[in-house]
């Protein structure tokens, strides 16, 4: 796929972002933007605390010729052809000072091409709230009062949307899927500027990857490195969204349970929402089996596997061997596992499989799992913490490597040394010291396919369906 001016890198900013790490970040501004990146208030939010800190910044761009303009700032023309790369995230958050057509009014703020927001806006790349959000306790005055402002309960009577509502329900955040809705003064805009993107989706033959068609579901056999429905920035580069086109059906598949990106097999997509439902409630009652094969570094002990997971929505996920109050429980079982050779440079190379530094490369180790409660990144977490990692997994393989380089650094693994904490900072400091040794996650593939899904329905018929040989078979 050819070079794209959007997936220019604004080097600058990936120090910033990373230092920030593991807290959520936002600029947050009000009104109008100039061109390129200006002065903007860096917002850090505490994944603990939910408090937030406010710095000014400016952002210096970074450009190759190719994508620049005469002025030396990024071009921004539409968002296809996709980048074969993902650039630096941008995400502006506006308070509209003049009620107009959200495309236009996004596009004179930001100075983006009306194409490009369009595009954005059908990426899903856009939101919106009636009331802007309250700002943190370590807000600017100049913030606070920018907040008060547009808030002034005087003002918010006027406002006729706002009738037989809440001020906290006027704050959540919807997506715009019109480029003509109109958004009134006081609305709140948060616009991803520079969604993940998703090249895969334009190589795969999405005919071939269909395992099954009913008049109720689709079965889809997942390539890696694609979301199953969307991410908040991009609910066109998506499973859903291909294999819809490639059927020719016309109303969109719906996204029944998710894979992690990085992972492939199969995946059931309801054609109808009542099915999703009642797909969603076996799921929930447990009548929906689902097998896995990993290809792990290390071998892993056939038997049952009992683990508890943080419950923090940001990845890497951390677990633990020993019961924490509020963690959730994470089971797998493991039926089976075979010696089998590491995947050649060749073959890693051909899946986008990175190469994570494993020092112990002469065999992998093929482990059949039964899955049992099916938390975020459980499978992968659960053998990391057990010492046989994913292969290609680069997030949760760094930290078994400082793990078996250091024992006792996990605060919460196998070789754990005694711990007190004297409160619940002590604690938290310790996890979060311990996500610092993991990674980033893996830009296409790892070892790990969701090989088979069945279930029974009521009516005593039994559905079995398979996925094709993994990557590392072929």
């Amino acid at each position: 796929m050819p070079g794209y001016p959007i997936a220019t890198r604004v080097a600058n900013l990936t120090p910033l972002y990373a230092k920030a790490k593991p807290l959520l970040r936002s600029p947050w501004t009000f009104g109008r933007r100039r061109m390129g990146f200006p002065a903007a208030l860096f917002v850090t939010v505490s994944s603990k605390t939910g408090e937030a800190a406010f710095e000014t910044h400016r952002f210096p761009i970074t450009a190759t010729p190719s994508a620049s303009s005469s002025n030396g700032q990024l071009e921004y023309h539409r968002l296809l052809p996709c980048p074969s790369t993902n650039g630096a995230p941008r995400i502006e958050h506006l308070v509209v000072l003049e009620g107009d057509c959200v495309s236009e009014y996004i596009s004179k703020t930001l100075n983006l091409p009306p194409l490009y927001v369009a595009d954005l806006i059908r990426f899903g790349a856009v939101y919106s709230a009636l009331v802007c959000p309250k700002p943190p306790p370590t807000a600017t005055p100049d913030q606070i009062r920018l907040y008060k402002q547009f808030t002034a309960p005087d003002l918010l009577k006027k406002r006729r949307s706002l009738r037989g509502t809440t001020i906290r329900k006027a704050q959540n955040t919807s997506r715009i899927s019109s480029v003509d809705e109109y958004v009134e003064p006081g609305t709140y805009l948060r616009v991803h500027v520079h969604p993940k993107r998703f090249p895969r989706c334009y190589e795969i033959d999405w005919r071939s990857r269909i395992v099954a068609v009913t008049d109720s579901y689709v079965v889809l056999d997942k390539p890696a490195g694609i979301s199953v429905g969307g991410t908040s920035d991009n609910i066109e580069e998506c499973c859903t969204t291909f294999a819809t086109r490639a059927l020719r059906l016309t109303k969109p598949l719906i996204t029944t349970h998710q894979i992690d990106n990085c992972s492939e097999g199969c995946v059931v997509l309801a054609r109808t929402k009542d099915y999703c439902s009642v797909f969603h409630k076996k799921i929930r009652d447990g009548k929906v089996k689902k097998l896995y094969l990993a290809l792990a570094a290390a071998p892993v002990p056939v038997g049952l596997m009992t683990h508890y997971m943080r419950p923090f929505r940001l990845a890497p996920k951390m677990i633990s061997e020993d019961y924490v109050e509020g963690w959730s429980l994470c089971q797998l079982e493991v039926l089976d596992c075979k010696e089998v050779p590491w995947p050649s440079s060749i073959l890693e190379e051909k899946h986008g499989i990175q190469d994570c530094g494993w020092p112990f490369k002469s065999f992998a180790y093929e482990c059949t799992i039964n899955l049992l409660t099916g938390r975020t990144h459980q499978i992968r977490a659960q053998l990391a913490a057990c010492g046989a990692p994913i292969v290609g997994d680069s997030m949760y393989l760094a930290a078994s490597l400082a793990e078996i380089s250091n024992p006792g650094v996990n605060p919460f693994g196998k070789c754990k040394k005694q711990l007190f904490f004297s409160d619940e900072d002590g604690e938290w400091i310790a996890a979060e010291n311990w996500i610092k040794q993991h990674g980033k996650e893996p830009s296409i593939a790892i070892g790990l396919q969701a090989c088979q899904i069945s279930w029974d329905d009521p009516d005593g018929d039994h559905h079995v369906y398979n996925a094709r040989s993994p990557w590392w078979r072929s």
